[in-house]
């Protein structure tokens, strides 16, 4: 029987064992996905203290609960930082992180340093499949001929494919399985067995002509909300000063059954995705010598939003006669979007810092952060205040920099002095209210 046959046949009966490097937000929900279908899983990772949490049935991610894991370990779910192990399993899923470089270009350390690491240990007739977000061509370009290296020939005695994660952290409407799923192989038989993998845990998967297709369509994805939101900011910037309410131009727009998509203004992009991945085309895009200026604008755009909103606020004291020295200032939200307990690369962060450099006095709310330690802190990491209306009345500023559900607007507005609205919660014809 060939590889590929048997694969297949182990997929079918969900006895392949799937093995997924990276146990992160993309890592552990796909994981649990593959374990809910009935395959035994193992979970592979670096770091000791993700190992040690889950082994103790303990979930560090918000959107996971612990019963989650629970649920997994008692269905066989195995964890491990011994790459060795990787010669137990069946299928390769790589989810680890591919951030930018201190020089904005990428940085693909982590993905190689996942195949050096298991290149030892992978045998014959074993599917790769590469979930992190990289540039077109990363996959044939850096992972293909490290395999070639050592005797392995893709399509032939190993499978090789690329599906990007599309993980979608705070967003209860969709799930792991629930996302259709792009994959792009290197062969004809590379591709049934992937679709045969991940379509017996993903409810649709979508066959593309080619890894670099795959590979590009996830970036195209975060590119247009990258490019809508800078656009939406540039219009509320536009709106402001024509004395016109982005938020009511929106809810208008949105009347129109075709041809128009809301996006909405706030301080900027965060995540691990939006504001580092188009970075990735904008450096391959260089190569032959194309200037990718939309993205460009947007992400300038984008990186504006803070200043301007500061500049908005500071004007607005001015009128006002108050000035942001000294003034203790409450932030609603820390997280880079709502429901979700990541900060990577927050707008509301960086809005805090520019705001400490003006030497406001800062504290924070934020269910979803009961501790956070800011660059400009002392050692210890600050806890997130409870929202009561003495403690609201004793803030000179209230800030919605991050707009969670669970935050009760209603008893903020009654009990603050003065609020800037960065996420469009309130009117801005009040008086009590500063939009921005």
């Amino acid at each position: 029987m060939k590889y590929k046959d048997k694969i297949i046949e182990n997929n079918n009966k969900k006895s392949s064992v799937i093995g997924v490097i990276g146990l992160g937000y993309v890592g552990i929900p796909l994981s649990l996905s593959f374990v809910k279908a009935g395959f035994k899983v193992i979970g592979f990772d670096v770091d000791k203290k993700k190992i040690e949490q889950i082994k103790k049935k303990k979930s560090y991610i918000w959107s996971i609960t612990s019963e989650d894991i629970s649920n997994a370990l008692s269905k066989g779910f195995d964890v491990t930082i011994d790459f060795s192990k990787i010669s137990l399993v069946d299928v390769i899923i790589i989810c680890v992180p591919t951030p930018l470089t201190k020089y904005g270009q990428p940085e693909l350390s982590y993905l190689i340093g996942s195949i050096n690491s298991i290149i030892p240990y992978i045998k014959k007739g074993q599917l790769i499949s590469v979930e992190s977000t990289t540039y077109p061509g990363t996959t044939e370009e850096e992972v293909i001929p490290r395999l070639q290296q050592k005797g392995f020939i893709a399509g032939k005695n190993i499978y090789v494919c690329y599906s990007p994660e599309r993980e979608d952290p705070g967003n209860s409407s969709y799930s792991t399985r629930t996302i259709p799923k792009i994959v792009g192989a290197y062969s004809k038989d590379c591709l049934e067995v992937a679709l045969s993998t991940y379509s017996a845990a993903i409810k649709k998967v979508v066959p593309v002509s080619s890894m670099r297709v795959a590979e590009m369509t996830k970036l195209h994805e975060n590119i247009y909300r990258l490019i809508n939101i800078g656009l939406v900011n540039e219009m509320k910037m536009i709106c402001e000063k024509l004395k016109i309410d982005i938020h009511e131009v929106i809810k208008a727009a949105s009347t129109k059954p075709f041809g128009f998509t809301p996006y909405y203004p706030g301080p900027g992009v965060g995540g691990h995705c939006i504001p580092i991945d188009p970075n990735y085309l904008t450096w391959k895009a260089k190569q032959f010598s194309i200037e990718t200026r939309f993205i460009n604008l947007a992400q300038t755009i984008n990186k504006e939003m803070s200043n301007w909103i500061l500049d908005k606020l500071l004007e607005e004291l001015n009128l006002r006669g108050k000035i942001l020295n000294n003034l203790k200032v409450l932030f609603i939200g820390i997280a880079y979007k709502k429901n979700v307990d990541d900060v990577r690369e927050s707008p509301a962060v960086k809005l805090i810092n520019l705001f400490n450099e003006n030497k406001a006095e800062i504290s924070y709310h934020d269910p979803f952060l009961e501790y956070f330690k800011f660059d400009f802190s002392e050692q210890k990491p600050q806890k997130s205040i409870k929202l009561k209306p003495k403690n609201i009345s004793s803030y000179d500023l209230v800030v919605i920099a991050t707009d969670h559900d669970n935050i009760d607007y209603q008893l903020i507005y009654d009990n603050a002095k003065l609020i800037l609205d960065t996420r469009g919660k309130y009117s801005n014809s009040d008086k009590k209210i500063i939009s921005a």
